[in-house]
């Protein structure tokens, strides 16, 4: 059992890190939990969503007055099963990238304070079948390198 409630749990601890694997739940229930969790912000910057139970904790959020924002990818957004649409009909910020290349990252920051990112795709066969990773981190110095490069992507990108 993963020990990740330390970050979660007190917010005056040090400095944390912990990974999560697919197949099976974990990466799936630890981005909707800290979706879930999440008090002000959430900035979402992956390359395809299509799993309906992260989607509908997206929802939710935003739906709670979380200021939430989304950039994917141009191509994936118009892939069967996307909820990138459902999600910008809800009235969520969303933004893509206008280029032939892809929009390749997988990352989410809750609150400027916590990061989730690797190789995990939001999707229901990265949940089912796929090897793959999610890696949270609360360390200062990694959070604001990828809320910069959000930013940065959210000048960059066009609106949806």
């Amino acid at each position: 059992k993963n020990a990740n409630s330390a970050l979660t749990l007190n917010p005056f601890n040090k400095e944390n890190t912990e990974a999560y694997f697919s197949p099976g739940e974990e990466c799936r229930d630890t981005i909707i939990k800290h979706i879930n969790s999440s008090i002000h912000r959430l900035r979402i910057c992956v390359f395809t969503i299509s799993d309906d139970a992260i989607s509908n904790a997206i929802i939710s959020a935003h739906k709670k007055g979380r200021d939430v924002r989304v950039i994917t990818d141009n191509d994936k957004s118009l892939d069967m099963g996307s909820d990138v649409d459902r999600m910008a009909k809800e009235g969520i910020q969303v933004k893509i990238d206008n280029t032939s290349n892809h929009m390749h990252h997988k990352f989410m920051v809750t609150d400027d304070r916590l990061l989730i990112t690797g190789s995990y795709n939001w999707t229901q066969s990265a949940a089912r079948f796929n090897h793959e990773n999610i890696l949270l981190t609360n360390e200062a110095g990694v959070v604001k390198s990828f809320l910069k490069e959000f930013d940065q992507l959210w000048k960059e990108m066009s609106a949806y």
